[in-house]
């Protein structure tokens, strides 16, 4: 074991401890499998990141994504913190506009300006319409009234995302999961605000990792949500997204479409910094 720099970053939020944190190891690169898994779970954070040098030479940095019971290809907050972490540690990108991350999902642009990160989403893997009876499933699992349901359908840009359009931000909110039906899913739920509410949409995300459990702000579910709302013309090109009411957070998520391409962004606080032995 030897001491690793180290860093936890709050995400989507400018203000401490109200967003969703990630843990960063920033030397990560002779770490193996078992290591970060078993580092991840000990945090008891929904994910862990290492970043490690790039194989691919467009790239600023190597990361790898941990949850509790896997690896993750890609994953939106630890994304943004990690790309974060790296830049206060003194990174130097490529690209003094943004940062090229390398992932298990390919190569993912970041842009940064004065104010926060953003992230550009990643084509989905799966979409499309849900099967009855797993439509019906999730229905029993967040025990909504089919009447509240707008649409639903896959939207997985890695995780395994389904998305749930509701009604309203109120049926989002009032929301309580049976974990047992949910048990082995990874479901969005989005709502719209009336117009002069705090955002313009409200967003829950639960996954599955030890049980069922509900995530404060989710970066990869906004985007897939961004892309399947927007392509649809059901959302607008820029909106701003809450997350974590729910859990006593307070997430805020800026979505905007640009030549094309969704990007996700947030602002990002370190919370902790110093070392870790592993």
């Amino acid at each position: 074991m030897q001491l690793r720099r180290f860093r936890q970053v709050d995400v989507f939020s400018a203000v401490p401890y109200r967003g969703n944190p990630v843990a960063v190891v920033l030397d990560g690169g002779d770490l193996d499998d078992a290591a970060m898994a078993a580092f991840t779970r000990w945090t008891n954070l929904s994910e862990a990141t290492f970043i490690l040098p790039p194989r691919d030479p467009r790239a600023d940095y190597r990361l790898r994504i941990f949850c509790a019971s896997r690896e993750l290809p890609f994953a939106g907050h630890p994304t943004l913190g990690s790309a974060y972490a790296w830049l206060e540690a003194g990174g130097k990108p490529k690209d003094s506009s943004g940062l090229m991350q390398e992932c298990g999902a390919g190569l993912i642009d970041i842009r940064r300006d004065s104010e926060r990160l953003a992230f550009a989403a990643p084509p989905l893997q799966r979409e499309g319409p849900v099967d009855t009876a797993l439509a019906e499933r999730i229905l029993r699992g967040l025990r909504v009234d089919k009447t509240k349901v707008r649409a639903m359908q896959w939207v997985d840009n890695g995780p395994g995302w389904i998305g749930v359009l509701l009604d309203s931000a109120q049926s989002v909110l009032g929301i309580e999961v049976d974990a047992t039906v949910l048990n082995g899913l990874d479901v969005g739920v989005i709502g719209p605000y009336p117009h002069g509410g705090p955002a313009d949409f409200e967003v829950r995300a639960f996954f599955t990792g030890s049980g069922v459990a509900e995530d404060p702000v989710t970066g990869s579910l906004n985007a897939s949500l961004a892309q399947w709302l927007i392509g649809n013309g059901i959302a607008p090109p820029h909106y701003r997204a809450r997350q974590g009411t729910a859990l006593g957070r307070n997430g805020i998520i800026h979505v905007e479409q640009v030549d094309g391409r969704i990007w996700i962004g947030g602002a990002c606080t370190t919370c902790i910094e110093g070392s870790v032995r592993l």
